[in-house]
This record gives structure tokens, C-alpha cells and sequence, in this order.
């Protein structure tokens, strides 16, 4: 009886194999590259923040006081916003049938004051900064709050006029009685973006602020919204006792008259662990048969991912920079893990900032 032919694959081919079955692998660190950079190394601080609108009744902005004397003790020479940026706004305001007619409040109001549209307002604030003198004159900087205003740049309009004399807090120099009205209601907003990082800016010195949210990545085109929101929310609805927990200890630091406490907590890593896995997970292993909660965490991760590169374009000529970065706690994971990535920065540990 004939045995039967043993047939062997070529060795070569045998690696092949193996190699292409074995999963892929990063070969190059990329965050050691710069172990050897020449000069200073970018330092940026992220500080996770809860959105002031949802504040309870009663709140003070004088209870943010003895975290701003922290955040100014870090120093920062630039500091960063969660809003979207005049140029993301002139973006949306070209293509209404992509973005919406609503993606940015109107500048109507200064555009009529100024004599400039959105697109001219921004060509002009940053002229203005490229030649701001040492000591502004209050003329000079109410004519740049209007200009601001009109470049839909609203945080880095209410940074001017905190840095303004209560006396020449009124119209005048492009800044009209209906500007004016506006930036006294920004001071009564309650909005970290006004409340926290423009006063922190004025207390500084500097002249502005910097917004780096991105909604353009995360306009999810589905063909039914409303089934795309209730799969999302059925897949957030099995969060867990400790993002409820977490939720309940938010709420009860909230009431207190100094809010320094409350960003201890928010920023506290087990916090931010708990908060980005009730985010994410649930999402990824939601059952929905259209896959909806998982194109969800894909915009989220495009809009993290803009954002990261909109904080990073603003010291990208300023190497050694000191950034704060203001950003709503959920979004602060991706962002302290993308930002230690990059070239010469270091990531700032919060809890040493505000112990």
C-alpha cells in the first residue's frame, strides 16, 4: 500500500504566514522622539471643567476665586476655550445646507457697528494683536472688543473689556450702546468660557483667548435623528453606580461658596476614568442594529481629535510655551493622552496645580 504524500509549505512562506496572522504592532514610539529636542518644552494643563450653565441657583462667580489664584499661579501665556472659532463660524455661515443656519450666534450686531463682516473682523483682530501696543488706550481697546465681537470672538471681546477702567466701560470707537449691553450680559452669563478663562486671561494681561472646539467632524449624517438619539441615550442609560455617584458628588460640591473642592474632584483621575468609560463603552457594546452609538463615539473621537490640534496650532510658534487648556471634564481623558503624544509638550498634572 502506497503512503500517502506528506506536503510541506516552503519556509518562507511559513513565516509569511505566521507574520500575517500575528496582530500589528507600533513600532516607533513616537512620544520618545523628542527625548533629545533642543530648548524649552511646551507645558500645557488641562483643566477639566463642569459647564457653569448648570450651576444651581445662586451661584457667585466669586466662588471660582481661589481657583483662579491657582490657575494663575501655573502662569499660562495662552489660554485655550471649548467654543468654536471664528473661522469655524465664517466656515459654517458658507455652507448653511451642511452646517445649519444656527451653528454660531449672529454677528449681525457688530458687523453693523464695525462695518465689517465676519470675515473681514478676523483678517483685522489678528492685524490689531500682530501690533498691540504695551499700553493699549481705552479707545484702542474698545475699538478691538467691536472687532472682536464682529469675528464672533465673544470670550477674547469680554477679555478687553475687564482689562478697560470701570469709567471707560461705554460706547464708543465702533463699540455701540447695543455692544455694550452684550458684553454686560456676558458678565452675568454663567459660562466657564467668561466666567473662568477670560477673567483669568484679564487678570493676566493677556489679550485674549483661544477657541478650539471643532463641531465639523461630529455632524453625524444619519437618516433618522430621532432613532439615532434614542439609541445613543438607551446605550448611556447603563452608566453605572459610579458615574451616578460621581454625579452625586458633583452636585453636592456645586452648592459650596468656593468652588475650588468641586475641581478637585472633577479632575481627580479616578473621576475622569469612570466619567470617559460611561462615555465610550457603553457605546461601543450597544446591541443597535444600525450601529448608531458607535458612529457616536467615532464623531467624538474626530471632534477630540480637532480640538487637540486646534490647542496644539496655538503655541505652535511659541515653543515653551505655558497652556491652559479649558475643556468640559469628559473630554479631558483624550485630551491629556493625545497632547503627551506630541513633540515637546509635557502634560501638566492638575492636582498638583490645585492642591
Amino acid at each position: 500500500m502506497q503512503k500517502p504524500v506528506r506536503r510541506t509549505m516552503p519556509f518562507a512562506a511559513v513565516l509569511l504566514g505566521a507574520a500575517l496572522a500575528a496582530p500589528v504592532r507600533a513600532q516607533i514610539a513616537l512620544e520618545d522622539l523628542d527625548a533629545g529636542m533642543t530648548g524649552p518644552r511646551a507645558q500645557v494643563l488641562v483643566l477639566g471643567t463642569v459647564h457653569l450653565r448648570t450651576m444651581p441657583p445662586g451661584f457667585k462667580p466669586a466662588a471660582l476665586d481661589s481657583l483662579l489664584a491657582r490657575l494663575a499661579g501655573f502662569r499660562p501665556d495662552i489660554v485655550t476655550i471649548e467654543t468654536e472659532s471664528g473661522e469655524e463660524c465664517d466656515l459654517a455661515a458658507r455652507h448653511p445646507a451642511r452646517y445649519g443656519r444656527d451653528y454660531c450666534p449672529t454677528t449681525a450686531a457688530a458687523q453693523a457697528a464695525t462695518g465689517m463682516d465676519m470675515s473681514a473682523a478676523i483678517a483685522a483682530a489678528d492685524a490689531t494683536f500682530k501690533s498691540w501696543p504695551t499700553q493699549p488706550t481705552p479707545a484702542q481697546r474698545r475699538r478691538l472688543a467691536a472687532v472682536l465681537l464682529a469675528a464672533n470672538d465673544r470670550a477674547s471681546a469680554y477679555v478687553q473689556w475687564l482689562q478697560l477702567p470701570p469709567g471707560e466701560r461705554r460706547a464708543g470707537d465702533s463699540l455701540d450702546e447695543s455692544l455694550v449691553r452684550l458684553l454686560e450680559q456676558i458678565g452675568t452669563t454663567n459660562n466657564e468660557n467668561y466666567q473662568l478663562a477670560a477673567r483669568l486671561a484679564a487678570r493676566l494681561g493677556l489679550q485674549r483667548v483661544h477657541a478650539v472646539d471643532n463641531h465639523t467632524g461630529d455632524r453625524i449624517d444619519v437618516p433618522d435623528t430621532k432613532a439615532f438619539v434614542q439609541a445613543l441615550e438607551a446605550a448611556w442609560a447603563s452608566g453605572g453606580a459610579a458615574l451616578k455617584e460621581n454625579s452625586r458628588r458633583e452636585a453636592e460640591l456645586a452648592r459650596a461658596s468656593d468652588l475650588l473642592p468641586l475641581y478637585r474632584a472633577v479632575n481627580d483621575p479616578e473621576h475622569l476614568r469612570v466619567l470617559a468609560e460611561a462615555n465610550v463603552v457603553p457605546a461601543l457594546r450597544s446591541a443597535s442594529p444600525q450601529g448608531y452609538p458607535q458612529m457616536w463615539v467615532a464623531g467624538w473621537e474626530v471632534r477630540n481629535l480637532r480640538m487637540v490640534a486646534n490647542v496644539r496650532e496655538t503655541f505652535r510658534e511659541r515653543p515653551g510655551a505655558r497652556v491652559l487648556a479649558v475643556v468640559g471634564a469628559s473630554h479631558k481623558p483624550w485630551f491629556d493622552r493625545w497632547l503627551g503624544q506630541l513633540q515637546g509638550v509635557d502634560v501638566v498634572d492638575v492636582p498638583g496645580v490645585l492642591k
